[in-house]
C-alpha cells in the first residue's frame, strides 16, 4: 500500500479541439469568438455600457470598440494569462481605477483611443503590465500624465498620445531607453526643452507636427542619436539653434514645412549625412546660405514649394546637384540669368516642373523651362528685359511722351547702377547693349558693342534736367 507522500500528480493535456470549442462556449452575451486556434474575442459595436462578467480563459485577444463602457474597475477582465491584445477604442471611459489591468501578465498591446473623456490617469494605472509593447491613448483628452506612470513598463516601445492637450512633452518619456516610436502630433506642446527626450537612446520615430511649438533648446535631439523620422512641421518656428540637429546621423527623413523660416542655415544639416527627404515647404524663405546642403550627400528629395525664394545660386546648390526630386512651385522666382543652371538641369534631368516666372515682366508667368536666355556676342547670358507698362490708355501724344521718358529712365538707372572697375566694363557693356537695343535707342548710342566710356557716363549727367523728348533730340544730335 502506498503511503500518501506517494501520491503521483496527473496533468491532463487538453487537445486543440477542445481548446477550441471551450473559447466558443464561453463567449460573452453579444460577442463573437473564433473557432480558430487563437481565441479572439469579437466584443465591437456590441452595445455595451460595462466590461463582460466573463472571458474565455484561452483568450489571446479582446476587441471592446465602439461601445460606450464608462468605467473600469479593479480587475476588470478577471485573470486572463493568454491575453496579448485588448482594444477600447471609441468608448466613453472616464475613471480607470489603479489595478483595473491586473491579472493580464501577458499583455503587449493596450488600445484605449479616441476616449474623450478620460482626463486622468492614477501613477499605478499600467504597473501590472510589464510586457507591454504598444500602448494607444490619442485623442483621450489627458492634459498631462504622472511623470512615473511608465516606470514600470520596461518594455514599451511604441507610445501614441497624438491629438490631447499637452502643453509640454510628457516627463514620463524621459529615460524609456526601449521607446522606438512616439506619436505626440495635434497638441499644444509650446518647446522642446534640452531634457525634454533625455535617455531616449533608441528612439526612431518621433512625430511632434501641428503643435505649438516655437523654440527647440540647443542639442535638445543629443540623445536621439538612432532617430531616423523627424517631424516637426506645422509648428511656429522661426529658427533652430546652431546644434539642434546635431548628433542625428541616421536621420532619413526630416520634415520641418509650415513653420515661419525665413533662411535657412549653413550649420542646421551638418551632421545629417544620411538624411534622404527633406521638407522645406510652406515657410517664408527667402534665402539658403551657401553650404546649408553641403553635407546632404544621400538626399534624394527635397521640398522647398511655397516660399519667398526668388533665386537659388547654384553654389547653393551645387553638393545636390544630382538629387531625385526637387520641388520648387509657388516661389516668386525672378527668371534671370542665375536660374539658367537650374533650367538646363529641368531639361537634362527631368524631374523638376512648374516653375514659373513672376519676374522680369516680359517673362512673367512663363514657365522657366520656357524662358530663352539670349548671349552677347562673347557669349555671356543675357538676362531677360524688363518691360515697361502703364497702368492706363493714354492719348496718343501722351503715349509717345509717356513710353519714351519712361525707356529714357530705365536707360538711366541701368547704365548708373553698372559702375564698377575697370574689369566689369565688358559685362556692362553687354546689359546696356541689350537694353538699349530693346528700348529702340541703339542708333543713339556711339560706343556700341565695344563699350561705353566715363565720358558717355558724364553726358546722361549732364541731360537729367532736360525732358525726356529734349535728352532723345540731344542724344540723336550726337
Amino acid at each position: 500500500m502506498k503511503g500518501l507522500g506517494e501520491q503521483k500528480t496527473v496533468i491532463l493535456c487538453v487537445p486543440c479541439i477542445q481548446a477550441v470549442w471551450a473559447c466558443v462556449r464561453s463567449c460573452p452575451t453579444n460577442c463573437t469568438c473564433t473557432q480558430e486556434r487563437s481565441c479572439s474575442v469579437l466584443c465591437d459595436r456590441a452595445g455595451l455600457v460595462q466590461i463582460p462578467s466573463e472571458f474565455p480563459c484561452e483568450a489571446s485577444s479582446i476587441n471592446l470598440d465602439k461601445n460606450s463602457i464608462r468605467l473600469l474597475s479593479e480587475r476588470a477582465f478577471g485573470t486572463l494569462p493568454s491575453l496579448k491584445s485588448l482594444s477600447l477604442n471609441h468608448n466613453n471611459i472616464s475613471f480607470i481605477t489603479p489595478g483595473a489591468f491586473k491579472g493580464l501578465p501577458s499583455l503587449t498591446e493596450l488600445k484605449m483611443a479616441h476616449n474623450e473623456y478620460i482626463r486622468y490617469l492614477h501613477t499605478r494605472t499600467f504597473t501590472p503590465l510589464k510586457r507591454l509593447i504598444k500602448l494607444d491613448l490619442a485623442d483621450c483628452n489627458l492634459f498631462n500624465i504622472p511623470d512615473r506612470i511608465f516606470i514600470d513598463l520596461p518594455a514599451l516601445q511604441e507610445l501614441f498620445c497624438f491629438q490631447n492637450n499637452f502643453r509640454r512633452i510628457p516627463g514620463a518619456i524621459r529615460g524609456m531607453e526601449n521607446l522606438t516610436h512616439i506619436y505626440l502630433e495635434r497638441n499644444r506642446i509650446e518647446a522642446i526643452a534640452y531634457n525634454s527626450l533625455q535617455g531616449l537612446t533608441r528612439l526612431k520615430y518621433l512625430n511632434l507636427q501641428d503643435n505649438r511649438i516655437n523654440v527647440i533648446h540647443d542639442r535638445a535631439f543629443q540623445d536621439c542619436q538612432k532617430m531616423e523620422y523627424l517631424y516637426l512641421n506645422d509648428n511656429l518656428l522661426s529658427n533652430f539653434p546652431e546644434n539642434s540637429f546635431s548628433g542625428l546621423r541616421h536621420l532619413k527623413m526630416l520634415s520641418l514645412g509650415g513653420n515661419f523660416l525665413r533662411n535657412v542655415s549653413h550649420t542646421w544639416f551638418q551632421d545629417l549625412v544620411e538624411l534622404e527627404i527633406l521638407h522645406l515647404d510652406r515657410n517664408r524663405i527667402s534665402y539658403i546660405e551657401e553650404g546649408a546642403f553641403e553635407n546632404l550627400t544621400s538626399l534624394v528629395s527635397l521640398h522647398l514649394n511655397s516660399n519667398d525664394l526668388t533665386t537659388l545660386p547654384f553654389s547653393v546648390f551645387q553638393p545636390v546637384y544630382f538629387l531625385g526630386r526637387l520641388y520648387l512651385f509657388r516661389n516668386p522666382w525672378e527668371c534671370d540669368c542665375r536660374l539658367e543652371w537650374l533650367k538646363e538641369w529641368m531639361e537634362n534631368y527631368r524631374l523638376v516642373r512648374d516653375i514659373p516666372c513672376a519676374s522680369p515682366s516680359s517673362v512673367a508667368g512663363t514657365d522657366l523651362m520656357d524662358v530663352l536666355f539670349d548671349r552677347s556676342p562673347e557669349g555671356y547670358c543675357l538676362d531677360p528685359v524688363e518691360l515697361n507698362v502703364t497702368s492706363y490708355s493714354p492719348t496718343p501724344t501722351q503715349e509717345s511722351h509717356s513710353t519714351t521718358e519712361s525707356k529714357f529712365s530705365s536707360l538711366i538707372s541701368k547704365l548708373l547702377l553698372q559702375e564698377g572697375p575697370p574689369g566689369e566694363v565688358s559685362n556692362t557693356t553687354e546689359v546696356f547693349t541689350n537694353t538699349t537695343q530693346v528700348d529702340g535707342l541703339a542708333d543713339g548710342v556711339s560706343s556700341g558693342v565695344g563699350g561705353y566710356h566715363a565720358t558717355s557716363i558724364t553726358c546722361f549727367f549732364q541731360l537729367l534736367p532736360l525732358t525726356a523728348a529734349q535728352a532723345v533730340i540731344v542724344l540723336q544730335a550726337k
